[in-house]
C-alpha cells in the first residue's frame, strides 16, 4: 500500500473508528438498558411479592396469636368470629392435640393449606396460606393449636399481580415441570413463560421466546409460595435504522476528506519515498536532493546525515540490544523469585557461570543444626563424582543437589566456610578435594558473607573427630565454580566478580529467612508457641471445608483454665505466663500430629481434631483434663515484702472444656466454634474441671431441656442447649441473667 493509501486508511481509522465504536456502544447500550430495565422491574416485583406475602403471613400470625392468648373457650369462639368478620383471616380453625378440628369459622372443612413458615419443596398445590400457633394451658402443656387461613385463589393472584406490576403465575408444585395453578399470564404466552421458568434456578432471570423476562420467586424463608413473575421487554423501535443512516453518512464524509488530505500531503514526499526505498534495500549511499528549505527540505538533509551514521550505529546497537536482553532476563528471573530461595540461588549461579566462563558450579548453605554445608543448586555436575565409594550416593547427588553435604573445614569448600576467605587455584596434593566435592582441575570459591548481620549461621558443635571447624559467624554459605573454559585458571578478577554475586546471594538468603520468620511470627503466639487466633480462623475455615467435602467429622475443643486470675493475683503475672506455657506444652503432648492447637486469647485455647467424632473428642477432653489436673505446675513466686520464697511453688491447675462437632452441632466454622464456646460456658457453670458436649440450637417447636450437670472431673458427656446453659449458670452460681462474658476473659 502506498503512503497515500496509508494516510487515507489512517484518517479513516481515526475518524470512522470512534464512530463505529460509538455506534456499537450505543446499540449494545440500548439492548443492555432494555435488559437492565426488565431485570430491575423483576427485582422490584420479586421484593413486592415477598413483602405482600410476608405481610399476609404476619397478619395471619397475629390473628392466630390473638386466639391463642384468649384463655376462655367462649371468648375464644367470639374472637374467632370477630376476626373472620373483620377479614383479618378468611378462616380460623382450633384443633385438639391430635389435630382434630374443635372449632372452625366459617363452619366448613379446612382446605389444603401451606404453612407460612415452610421453606421446602411444595407438592400437590396449596389452596390457602396458613399459620399454626400452639395452645398451652397455665402449666405450659400443649392443649391444641390455632390455624389461621387465607385462600390462594384467582383473586389473590390478581391482587398480587397488581401489587408487583408483573404477570404472576402460582405453580402447583416445585417438583417436575412447572404447571400453573393460578395465573394472570395471557393465554398466548403462558406456555413459553412456563417453559422458560423450568430452566431457572434460584434468582436467575431468563428471556422467553415471546420477549418477556421471567423469574422464579420462592419458596423461601420470606414467602412460601412457588411463584413465576414475568414482565415484557423494552423493545426499541426505529432506533437501529436511524443509527445505521448516521454511520453511513459519517463514513461518506470521512472518505472524501481523507482523499483530499492524502493527495495534498503525499505529492512532495514521492522523491523522499524513492530514496528511502533505496536505503531499505541496503544502499546506504543513497541521497535525497534538497530542493527547498521548508520542512520537506530539512527532512531530506536530516535523512542524508542519518544514512551516513546509521552503519556505524548498527553494530553498537546490536551489541547493546543483546546485552540489554540478557540483563532483562536476569532481572525478570530475580523478580519472579523474590521469596523463592532456590530460584534466587539458581539465577545467581547461572549468572556467575556466564560471567566467568566456568563449566560447572555449586551453591551450598550452612546448616546450623548439623554444622555442615548442604547443597542447594548445581549446574554441569554430571560425571564429576569419582569420590563416593557408594555409586548410589553419586546418583543421589545428580538427582538432588541437597544430597551433597560437606563438613565445615573439610576440603576446599569446607575450608572456605571455616575461614571466611575466598580461594582459587588448581587441585593438587597440597589442595585436595574431599570425597563429598565434585571432581575438577581448577576452582574458585567465595563465601556468602553478610558484614554487620547478627543473624549469620553459627555451628553449635565444636571440632568433630575429623577436625572439622565451625564457620565464621557471618558465613551463610559458599559459591564455588569449577574448570574455566579453555583450561585456564581463574583470575583475581573472577574472585572479585564472584564476590559480588556472593554478596547478592547473602542478602537474598537473609531476606528470605527474615520473610519466613515474619510469616511464622504472624501466625504463632510468642508466649506458648501455639498457633494464634488469626491462624485459628484460617484453619477452622479450611478444616470445615475439608470435612464437608469428604463427609468427615471435625471436633472443636475450647479450653479455659479455671480461676486463672487467682494465679496471677497470688503468684504474679510472670508465674501466670509460666502456667500458660506449661499448659500449652501439655496440650501438645496429648494430641496427634494432625491435630491443631491454638491460643485464642488470655487463658482460653482451642484444639481442632480432624476426622474425630463426639466420643473420640470426649476421650481427648478427658485425657487433657487429667494431664492438667494430675500434675501441678512449678513456678517461682514473686517476692512478698521484699522476701523471696526459697523454693518453687506448685500450682494445681484445672481446665474446663467445651466440645462441638461439625456437622452434628453446627453447619459453619464460626457456628461450631460458638457451639463449643457455649458448651465451655456450661462446663464452667457445672462446677469447672469438667467438659460438656454442645447440642444443636433448639427448634421453634420447643427448647431442648438440659440434663443435670455433672460434678468436677466426672468426664460425662452431657449436652446442654445454649439457652439452658445460661439458666443453669444463673441458678448454680448465683449470677444474674446477663449476657455471657467474652471468650478471652471469663475470669475463671
Amino acid at each position: 500500500m502506498t503512503l497515500r493509501g496509508r494516510l487515507t486508511a489512517a484518517f479513516l481509522a481515526v475518524v470512522l473508528g470512534p464512530v463505529l465504536l460509538g455506534a456499537f456502544f450505543v446499540a449494545g447500550t440500548m439492548s443492555q438498558v432494555g435488559h437492565q430495565r426488565a431485570v430491575e422491574r423483576l427485582e422490584l416485583a420479586a421484593n413486592a411479592a415477598r413483602t405482600s406475602v410476608g405481610a399476609l403471613c404476619r397478619q395471619l400470625h397475629g390473628a392466630a396469636d390473638t386466639i391463642a392468648v384468649t384463655a376462655d373457650p367462649a371468648h375464644r369462639a367470639a374472637a374467632v368470629r370477630q376476626l373472620v368478620g373483620r377479614g383479618v383471616a378468611a378462616a380460623i380453625a382450633i384443633t385438639d392435640p391430635a389435630g382434630r378440628p374443635v372449632l372452625t369459622s366459617p363452619e366448613q372443612p379446612v382446605p389444603q393449606w401451606l404453612d407460612c413458615a415452610a421453606t421446602g419443596p411444595v407438592t400437590g398445590g396449596a389452596q390457602a396460606l396458613g399459620v399454626r400457633v400452639e395452645l398451652r394451658d397455665g402449666t405450659g402443656t400443649v392443649t391444641g393449636s390455632v390455624i389461621a387461613l387465607q385462600p390462594v385463589d384467582p383473586g389473590f393472584v390478581a391482587r398480587l399481580s397488581g401489587v408487583t406490576g408483573a404477570a404472576v403465575t402460582l405453580l402447583t408444585d416445585t417438583a417436575g415441570p412447572p404447571t400453573a395453578a393460578q395465573t394472570t399470564e395471557a393465554d398466548d404466552g403462558r406456555d413459553e413463560v412456563l417453559a422458560t421458568a423450568a430452566g431457572l434456578r434460584g434468582d436467575g432471570i431468563a428471556e422467553a421466546g415471546n420477549g418477556r423476562y421471567v423469574r422464579r420467586v420462592g419458596p423461601d424463608a420470606e414467602q412460601p409460595l412457588p411463584l413465576v413473575l414475568s414482565v415484557p421487554g423494552d423493545a426499541a423501535q426505529g432506533r437501529s435504522a436511524v443509527l445505521i443512516g448516521a454511520v453511513l453518512l459519517a463514513a461518506l464524509l470521512a472518505v472524501l476528506a481523507a482523499r483530499a488530505l492524502a493527495r495534498s500531503t503525499t505529492r512532495p514526499l514521492d522523491d523522499l519515498a524513492y530514496a528511502v526505498e533505496l536505503v531499505a534495500q541496503g544502499d546506504l549511499t543513497a541521497r535525497v536532493p534538497v530542493s527547498s528549505g521548508d520542512e520537506i527540505g530539512r527532512l531530506a538533509a536530516t535523512f542524508n546525515r542519518m544514512t551516513r551514521e546509521t552503519q556505524s550505529y548498527v553494530q553498537a546497537l546490536t551489541g547493546s540490544r543483546d546485552q540489554l536482553r540478557g540483563h532483562l532476563a536476569v532481572l525478570g528471573d530475580m523478580l519472579a523469585s523474590t521469596h523463592d530461595l532456590p530460584g534466587i540461588l539458581r539465577v545467581i549461579l547461572r549468572s556467575a557461570l556466564a560471567a566467568t566462563g566456568a563449566q560447572a558450579g555449586l551453591v551450598l548453605l550452612v546448616d546450623p543444626g548439623s554444622g555442615t554445608l548442604v547443597g542447594q543448586c548445581g549446574e554441569g555436575l554430571q560425571g564429576r563424582w569419582p569420590h563416593p565409594a557408594d555409586p548410589t550416593e553419586a546418583q543421589a547427588s545428580l538427582r538432588d543437589p541437597r544430597a551433597i553435604r560437606v563438613p565445615i573445614g573439610v576440603g576446599v569448600i569446607g575450608r572456605v566456610a571455616a575461614t571466611g576467605e575466598p580461594r582459587r587455584g588448581r587441585v593438587g596434593p597440597d589442595r585436595p578435594l574431599s570425597r563429598q566435592e565434585p571432581a575438577c582441575e581448577t576452582y574458585v570459591a567465595v563465601p556468602f558473607t553478610a558484614p554487620g548481620v547478627a543473624t549469620g549461621f553459627v555451628a553449635p558443635a565444636p571440632r568433630s573427630a575429623s577436625g572439622a571447624l565451625a564457620p565464621k559467624p557471618t558465613v551463610l554459605g559458599v559459591l564455588v565454580l569449577y574448570d574455566r573454559l579453555g583450561s585456564d585458571e581463574f583470575a583475581d578478577e573472577d574472585l572479585h566478580t564472584l564476590g559480588t554475586f556472593a554478596g547478592h546471594a547473602a542478602v537474598a538468603v537473609e531476606n528470605v529467612r527474615v520473610h519466613e520468620e515474619v510469616q511464622r511470627l504472624s501466625l504463632t503466639d510468642p508466649l506458648t508457641g501455639l498457633w494464634n487466633y488469626r491462624y485459628l480462623k484460617e484453619s477452622l475455615h479450611r478444616e470445615v471445608e475439608r470435612a464437608s467435602r469428604f463427609g468427615r467429622m471435625l471436633s472443636v475443643l475450647v479450653l479455659d483454665l479455671d480461676r486463672f486470675k487467682e494465679v496471677n493475683d497470688t503468684y504474679g503475672h510472670a508465674a501466670g505466663d509460666v502456667v500458660l506455657a506449661a499448659f500449652a506444652g501439655r496440650v501438645r503432648g496429648e494430641i496427634r500430629e494432625v491435630d491443631l492447637a491454638f491460643r485464642q486469647g488470655g487463658e482460653e485455647f482451642v484444639v481442632l481434631l480432624p476426622e474425630t467424632d463426639a466420643p473420640g473428642a470426649a476421650v481427648v477432653a478427658e485425657r487433657l483434663g487429667a494431664a492438667i489436673r494430675d500434675t501441678p505446675i512449678p513456678v517461682q513466686p514473686h517476692s512478698v515484702g521484699g522476701v523471696t520464697p526459697a523454693g518453687p511453688a506448685l500450682i494445681a491447675v484445672t481446665v474446663s472444656i467445651g466440645i462441638a462437632v461439625f456437622p452434628d452441632h453446627a453447619g459453619t466454622g464460626q457456628e461450631v466454634l460458638d457451639a463449643a464456646d457455649d458448651a465451655l460456658y456450661a462446663a464452667k457453670s457445672a462446677g469447672r474441671d469438667t467438659y460438656r458436649m454442645a447440642v444443636r440450637a433448639p427448634r421453634a417447636d420447643g427448647p431442648v431441656p438440659p440434663t443435670a450437670p455433672a460434678g468436677p472431673g466426672t468426664g460425662r458427656v452431657e449436652p446442654v442447649a445454649p439457652r439452658a446453659v445460661e439458666e443453669t449458670a444463673a441458678t448454680s452460681s448465683g449470677a444474674s441473667s446477663v449476657p455471657r462474658p467474652p471468650r478471652s476473659g471469663r475470669g475463671g
